[in-house]
């Protein structure tokens, strides 16, 4: 699940070396149903806002499912990628995070369930459940979310920019990103198929169009007949012209994904990078054989969970946010 934005700098690949996410900290644990007695309702509040917003706003999926991942990987999922500064050195701010979108949508979640169970929900949990919302709202699996994170209170604009893995990332730096998180490396493959929703700016991948390797070159992992395609929508130093991660699919989540992959149609070089790995190609190809047959739906339900437990904080650790954007 690489970031995609419109202003990726082609920086070194030089990720912090943080804890091992967990689902259990200070002696609280991550569970389905935490709310359940102090604000038993809140999976249904959370439903019915995405799905009225995805009814009218469907390109909002994408953002919206890949805000967690943003947060997850800085920090842990602490919410910290929801916090504003008034200087604009918060996570936000950073190039990587430039092309979400969506905000508001939590904010909407969060004053509903502030209305409803004053100070109990947190803002990382908001993330969580509106991340698996957007997903089945756009015809994607559901799954249980685990509840019980607590809000951070730090928000750091480098370190956004050094932990979020940027669409230029080799398979070696994808593995690593993702091993240092707990993640393995089917995770790294099941969680990269969400690019079967989703849109691109021009500037994200420009470079595998027209100067790869600096000397005027085409990426030679990229069909060809794609290139073309691609050239047609993106003239050189193109910077805002938006193109569809999966053509035909964008608004419908799906295995299609994979299927464009093992064609050697991907849109990012992160895309291509799962073809230089044997347990990603073998992956990406049997997912891409047969919607019927494929385990993705479920493999992806179990992804989500797993990166949804990196570096919470529980307990008393951090806070319950009164709104989203600003500690308390």
């Amino acid at each position: 699940m690489a970031i995609n934005n419109s202003n990726c700098l082609l920086i070194s690949l030089t990720f912090f070396l943080i804890a091992f996410g967990s689902n259990h900290a200070n002696g609280e644990v991550l569970k389905v149903g935490f709310y359940h007695k102090t604000c038993p309702h809140v999976e249904l509040i959370s439903k019915e806002i995405v799905d009225d917003v995805i009814s009218r706003v469907p390109s909002l999926a994408a953002p919206l499912l890949r805000m967690h991942y943003h947060d997850c990987f800085v920090r842990g999922c602490d919410g910290s990628v929801l916090l504003d500064s008034p200087t604009k050195q918060a996570e936000k701010d950073s190039i990587p995070n430039l092309s979400l979108r969506g905000y508001q949508i939590i904010d909407k979640v969060k004053t509903a369930l502030e209305k409803a169970c004053p100070g109990i929900i947190s803002c990382a949990d908001i993330v969580a459940l509106v991340a698996r919302d957007v997903t089945v709202a756009v015809k994607g699996p559901s799954w249980e979310v685990e509840t019980g994170r607590r809000d951070g209170s730090v928000s750091n604009i480098t370190e956004a920019l050094f932990n979020l893995i940027p669409p230029f990332a080799n398979i070696t730096s994808l593995k690593q990103g993702f091993l240092q998180r707990g993640l393995s490396v089917k995770d790294l493959v099941v969680l990269s198929g969400s690019h079967t929703i989703g849109i691109s700016h021009c500037s994200s991948f420009n470079n595998r169009l027209y100067n790869f390797t600096g000397k005027g070159d085409t990426d030679p992992s990229l069909d060809p007949n794609y290139i073309k395609n691609l050239k047609k929508k993106c003239p050189p130093n193109d910077q805002n012209t938006l193109v569809e991660m999966d053509p035909g699919s964008v608004r419908t989540f799906d295995n299609s994904y994979y299927k464009l992959v093992a064609k050697r149609r991907g849109l990012f070089t992160s895309d291509s990078a799962l073809l230089d790995d044997s347990e990603t190609k073998d992956y990406l190809k049997k997912q891409g054989i047969n919607q019927y047959g494929s385990t993705f739906f479920k493999d992806f339900g179990e992804s989500m969970v797993k990166m949804g437990r990196v570096q919470v904080l529980t307990g008393n650790q951090g806070e319950i946010r009164k709104v989203c954007s600003r500690i308390n």
